[in-house]
Parts: structure tokens; C-alpha cells; sequence
């Protein structure tokens, strides 16, 4: 219900009350007790307004921060390792489902702005052993190269933990996400082969080499996971 709605509403019943007081006989007021029962009428005004409060209507719930014990653990320690990216995230709604969908996209676009950061790395590289920063045209081919891999990132994440609290109607989703730095390598050596200018500008550099090794490391080690499961 509006405000204007609720106010219509206290308004004509404390209206009613007021009547009602005027209307008292006059011996109520005039045998020493006008104080009191001016003071009760104001206590008993308080208290319809406030039944009146709650039975006009009502907004959503608000959502209550979390306590401490209720945040899980691998939320504020996100862990740092060499092999993988690691992103969390939180987000509310009233809906379960959409909650975790919201926090999962959250937490996936946080791993692609780790990526992205970590393939500039690697141009900057380049740049300084092949004096690439000086030819546009192959600074534009990187750049898209990298839009790709940041794009293959965001399909490539695996949730790893996620867990959610409610308070009244509404869900706060808790979610981490994980993905293989080998696989964002392996996806930019793919686009820069598939690149003739490249490649031939690239292939005799140290990056290139640190980055090709990089990327048949993770296709061995994704072989050997294929075995266990097998």
C-alpha cells in the first residue's frame, strides 16, 4: 500500500479518537483528572497507529547483513595458486535459483578480468622482444585474439562451492568459481598459430616458447585427469 494510502487511513482513525474525546462528558474533565486522561488518550492513539501501521500494509523484507559465522570460509579466503584463477562472488533475490545465477555471473566475469589482466602481461612481453608495439596492425590482431580467450574463459569456469543463507524472503547465494590458467594459455596459443602475422612475428620469441610450454603442460596434465576418470 502507498504512503499516501497509510496516511489517509492513520488520519481518519486518529480523527475518530479525537471526536470521541471531545464528546466525553464534562465531568471527566473538570474533577482533576484532565492530565491523566489527556496522556492515556495520547498512549492509546500511539498504539492504534501502530496496529494501523502494520494492517495498512507493508514493503519487502530488508535484507539483514550477515553475521561472520554465516559467511563460508572459502568466500573470504579466496586461495592463490599458480595453475588456476579464483573468483567468488555474492548477490540476493527472491528467487533460489536466480540468487546463484547472478552470483555465478558475477564471479565468472571477475575471472575473465584476471585473465585479461595476465594475457596484457604476456603482450607486454611480446612487445619488448619483437618491437611489436610499434605495428598497429598486429597490436589490433592481439587485442581481438585476447577478447577471444577472455570470452572462452567465461564458458570454461566450473563452480566449485557455493552454499546460500535466507533471511524472510529473500536468498543471499555465496559462489566460487574456478578456471585452469592452462586452458586460457592453451586458447591463446591456438589464436596466435591460427594468425599468420602472429605467429611469424611471435613464434622465435622467449614469450612464445614460456607460452607453448605452458599450454602442453596443461594438455598433459588434462590427459592424465582423463585417465583417473577412466
Amino acid at each position: 500500500m502507498s504512503i499516501s494510502v497509510r496516511t489517509r487511513c492513520l488520519t481518519s482513525w486518529t480523527r475518530k479518537l479525537g471526536s470521541d474525546q471531545n464528546n466525553q462528558p464534562d465531568s471527566i474533565i473538570h474533577i482533576g483528572r484532565e492530565a491523566p486522561m489527556r496522556t492515556m488518550w495520547i498512549a492509546l492513539v500511539l498504539v492504534v497507529v501502530g496496529v494501523l501501521a502494520a494492517g495498512c500494509g507493508g514493503g519487502p523484507a530488508t535484507m539483514q547483513s550477515a553475521d561472520e559465522g554465516d559467511i563460508p570460509a572459502w568466500y573470504t579466503n579466496v586461495p592463490q595458486d599458480s595453475n588456476y584463477v579464483y573468483a567468488v562472488n555474492t548477490a540476493t533475490s527472491q528467487d533460489m535459483q536466480l540468487a546463484y545465477d547472478k552470483a555465478t555471473t558475477g564471479a565468472r566475469a571477475e575471472v575473465g578480468r584476471q585473465v585479461e589482466l595476465k594475457v596484457s602481461g604476456l603482450q607486454k612481453r611480446f612487445e619488448e622482444e619483437t618491437g611489436a608495439a610499434q605495428d598497429a596492425q598486429l597490436m589490433q590482431q592481439f587485442t581481438q585474439a585476447t577478447k577471444t580467450v577472455v570470452s572462452t574463459t567465461l564458458s570454461g569456469t566450473r563452480v566449485k562451492d557455493k552454499v546460500h543463507a535466507k533471511d524472510g524472503n529473500i536468498y543471499r547465494a555465496y559462489v566460487r568459481v574456478e578456471y585452469p590458467l592452462g586452458a586460457a594459455n592453451a586458447a591463446l596459443l591456438q589464436a596466435i598459430k591460427q594468425n599468420e602475422l602472429m605467429y611469424t612475428r611471435f613464434r622465435a620469441s622467449q614469450a612464445y616458447k614460456d607460452l607453448d610450454q605452458e599450454a602442453k603442460k596443461y594438455e598433459d596434465q588434462k590427459k592424465e585427469e582423463a585417465k583417473k576418470v577412466e
